[in-house]
C-alpha cells in the first residue's frame, strides 16, 4: 500500500514531562501542576517528528495538499485542542511546545510596510498556532472522567473486587517498604502513589539515589494495574471507558472532514491526559491483542491515526500508529480489533465510524445520563429541559458545552411565563402609586423603561 496517499492525520498526545500532583483516587479530582523544561523539550521533539513524517513533501508520508515545512502554516487546515483541566496549564503548554517544533520560527513569517521596512515576527518569525482551549464545565469531550458518578461507582466497585483486593494483598509486602520514600503520603493500593515516585525520581537526585533499583519497577506495575482496571471495561459502551467516549465525536468528525475533499482540514490534534488513552485502548481491542501494554503510557506518548486513501480508488482507510513516549524512537502501526473488524491491516473507513458511533456520548446531554449527573457542568438545566420533552439534535462538544447557561434562561423565562398565566406577575406600564414597589428595567437602546411588579 506504499502508493496510498495521505488525506490528513487525527493526532492524540499525553503531556510532556510536568511537576508531582495529587489526584483523588474516587474522583480523579486533580490539584494542578506545570509543565518542565525537561516536558517541553519532549513535547518540541515530538512537534519535530510528526513536522519531518507529514509535512516534508519529500517524506513518503507527506500529507497531500497541506502547506508543507517549506511554507508557513495555514490556520484553515489545522485544528488543535487542549484540555484545560484538573492538571492546571500542563496540557495546554504542552500543545503550544508541540506545536513549536511542528511549525517552527521562519523568516517567512514577516510582512513588508508601505514605508518599506520588512518587519518579522517575534522570536525570529514565530508561527502563532491558535489553541481551543477545553474547560471541563463547559465542553465534557477532553475530560468526561471527572464529576461523572457512575465513573465513580464503576471505581467503588473496581475496589471492592475480587482481583483488586487480592492484588492489594499480594503487594501489601512492597507497600510496607515504600513509606520512608513518600513523604507521609498513604501507602495503600487506592493511593497510586507511583506518580510521586517517578516524578522524584527523574528531578530529585537524593531520591533517586536513595530508591532501591527495583522499586520504581514494581510500583509502576501496580499503577498499570491500578488505572486500567479503572479506565477500561468489558463493553465498549461501559462507563469504564468514559474518557475515551467523550471524545469519540470529534476524532470522528475530524476523520470525516478530511475525508471531505471539499473541507481544507488536514491535521486534527487534540493534547490530553493519560486516562483517555487506557479507554481508547480497551476499545479498539490493542490491549486484548497485546499489541500495547495494559497500563499508562509515558510522558508524550502519541497516537497517530492516518486517514489514508488507497491507490485503488476504494474508500478512506484508517493506520493506526503509537508511539510511547520519548524513548520510543519511532512510530509503529498496530492492527485494531472491535466488533466488525478482524483486525487485518487498515480499517475501513466507515467501518470504523459505524462501529464506534453508537458508543459515543455526543452532547452534554448525553453525558449527564451516562454519567447520572443532575447538577454540575449545567446538567441541571439541560435534564429540566428534556423533561418537557424537548427534541435535542446532536451538536459539537464545544456547542453542548455552552447550552447550561442558555438553558438556564430559558428555564427561568418558562417559569415566568407560568406565573404571569396565573396572574402573579404582570407586564407593562400599569398605575403607579406608593403600594406599588416597582423595578426599572432599561432596554439598551434607551428607549422608555418597562416596570415589572405585582399585580395590583
Amino acid at each position: 500500500m506504499s502508493n496510498d496517499k495521505i488525506l490528513g492525520i487525527v493526532v492524540i498526545a499525553r503531556h510532556g514531562d510536568r511537576q508531582g500532583f495529587y489526584q483523588d483516587p474516587d474522583s480523579y479530582t486533580a490539584s494542578a501542576t506545570s509543565i518542565t523544561p525537561l516536558g517541553e523539550k519532549q513535547e518540541s521533539q515530538l512537534g519535530s517528528l510528526l513536522r519531518s513524517l507529514y509535512l516534508d513533501a519529500s517524506s513518503p508520508t507527506y500529507i497531500q495538499g497541506i502547506s508543507n515545512s517549506t511554507s508557513l502554516f495555514q490556520q484553515s487546515q489545522v485544528a488543535v485542542r487542549a484540555d484545560a483541566g484538573g492538571e492546571g496549564g500542563v496540557i495546554f503548554d504542552s500543545a503550544v511546545a508541540l506545536l513549536q517544533g511542528l511549525w517552527p520560527p521562519t523568516p517567512l513569517s514577516s510582512t513588508i510596510l508601505a514605508n518599506g521596512n520588512n518587519i518579522t515576527s517575534p522570536l525570529n518569525g514565530y508561527q502563532f498556532v491558535p489553541i481551543e482551549s477545553v474547560e471541563p464545565n463547559e465542553d465534557v469531550s477532553l475530560e468526561g472522567f471527572t464529576s461523572c458518578n457512575t465513573l465513580n461507582d464503576h471505581i467503588a466497585a473496581f475496589y471492592d473486587s475480587p482481583a483488586f483486593l487480592e492484588k492489594a494483598n499480594q503487594s501489601a509486602s512492597f507497600l510496607s517498604q515504600l513509606h520512608s520514600y513518600l513523604d507521609g503520603r498513604a501507602v495503600t493500593l487506592e493511593n497510586m502513589i507511583y506518580d510521586y515516585m517517578n516524578v522524584q525520581s527523574i528531578h530529585d537526585a537524593n531520591f533517586a539515589s536513595r530508591l532501591p533499583p527495583t522499586f520504581l519497577a514494581r510500583a509502576r506495575d501496580l499503577a498499570n494495574f491500578h488505572e486500567y482496571g479503572v479506565f477500561s471495561d468489558s463493553q465498549a459502551n461501559g462507563i469504564g471507558n468514559i474518557a475515551a467516549r467523550t471524545m469519540l465525536p470529534s476524532i470522528l468528525t475530524a476523520f470525516q472532514r478530511i475525508a471531505n475533499a471539499s473541507d481544507p482540514l488536514r491535521l486534527h490534534y487534540s493534547s490530553i491526559s493519560y486516562k483517555p488513552f487506557l479507554s481508547l485502548f480497551n476499545m479498539t481491542g490493542l490491549v486484548q491483542s497485546g499489541e500495547v501494554e495494559a497500563g499508562i503510557v509515558n510522558y508524550v506518548a502519541a497516537v497517530v491515526f492516518e486517514v489514508r486513501q488507497p491507490a485503488s480508488g476504494d474508500e478512506p482507510v484508517l493506520r493506526f500508529n503509537f508511539k510511547n513516549g520519548s524513548d520510543d524512537t519511532s512510530f509503529h502501526s498496530h492492527d485494531l480489533h472491535f466488533s466488525g473488524w478482524n483486525g487485518d491491516g487498515d480499517v475501513p473507513l466507515a467501518t470504523f465510524i459505524n462501529a464506534f458511533q453508537p458508543v459515543a456520548v455526543n452532547t452534554t446531554l448525553d453525558w449527564c445520563n451516562v454519567c447520572g449527573q443532575t447538577t454540575d457542568r449545567g446538567c441541571a438545566a439541560l435534564l429540566g429541559a428534556s423533561s418537557f420533552g424537548s427534541h435535542h439534535d446532536r451538536i459539537s462538544p464545544v456547542g453542548a458545552g455552552f447550552l447550561g447557561a442558555g438553558l438556564t434562561a430559558a428555564v427561568m423565562l418558562a417559569a415566568l411565563g407560568v406565573l404571569l398565566f396565573l396572574g402573579f406577575l404582570t407586564f407593562g406600564r400599569g398605575r403607579r402609586n406608593a403600594k406599588d414597589s416597582h423595578a426599572r428595567v432599561h432596554s439598551d437602546a434607551g428607549s422608555e423603561s418597562n416596570s415589572i411588579g405585582k399585580a395590583a
